[in-house]
């Protein structure tokens, strides 16, 4: 597997409503060129988050549609939809190694054990983390659990990756490593990339565009 192709991502009018009927994202239009990285800024309770599973699948779309490479996803379920996601804590399984973590995906798809390892290895070294496979991943430090996770979701070649606010438990100077080392990750596997924060130097730092989200839905470009 070498340069992967993101797709390109599209929301039209997009709506993202809970369970209870409020919808905290309406109206929502964005589009991503294959390969680009677009960070979302907005106070907290703007629906960011909320957004970011809307288009992941976790939440439901109630109004508008989203395209990836022009095909409707909007009723297609999560796990066939081709999007990865990174969170906040970065929710690596305590009971897998480094290794085992990373490989998560290619299993849940079934592939050959050979081809696994070998794509294992792959993403650790670019997340600079050759020598960590065989490491519980309760001994790594924050940093190089957000990496564990980076390596994880982008191991089974997502067509987008949507990373929610990744760094924010981390301190400043870490932060802002982070995030270049994340952009040159994302740029060398030709990854689109949706990337939520609140910290408009993080966003400035590891996107090639910053947009705010507004409490109405509406988005500006920063």
């Amino acid at each position: 597997m070498g340069m992967e192709h993101g797709a390109g991502l599209t929301l039209e009018d997009v709506t993202v409503s809970y369970p209870d009927g409020t919808a905290p994202v309406s109206g929502v239009d964005l589009a991503l060129a294959p390969g680009e990285i677009v960070a979302l800024l907005g106070a907290s309770g703007s629906g960011k988050s909320t957004l970011l599973r809307g288009i992941a699948g976790l939440e439901r779309v109630s109004a508008g549609r989203i395209l990836l490479d022009g095909q409707d996803v909007t009723g297609v379920p999560t796990h066939r939809r081709g999007v990865g996601m990174v969170f906040q804590d970065g929710q690596l399984f305590p009971h897998r190694s480094v290794a085992r973590n990373v490989a998560y995906g290619l299993e849940s798809a079934k592939v050959p054990r050979a081809a696994r390892q070998d794509r294992v290895a792959q993403m650790l070294e670019l997340v600079d983390l050759a020598a960590f496979g065989d490491r519980p991943v309760q001994n790594l430090s924050g940093g190089q659990a957000q990496r564990v996770a980076l390596a994880r979701s982008l191991a089974p070649s997502p067509r987008v990756l949507l990373l929610d606010e990744p760094l924010s438990a981390l301190d400043r100077d870490l932060r802002e490593r982070l995030a270049a080392d994340i952009r040159q990750i994302l740029k060398a596997t030709g990854t689109t990339a949706v990337h939520v924060t609140h910290d408009r130097e993080e966003a400035a730092a590891l996107a090639d565009r910053v947009v705010r989200l507004h409490d109405d839905g509406s988005l500006t470009v920063v």
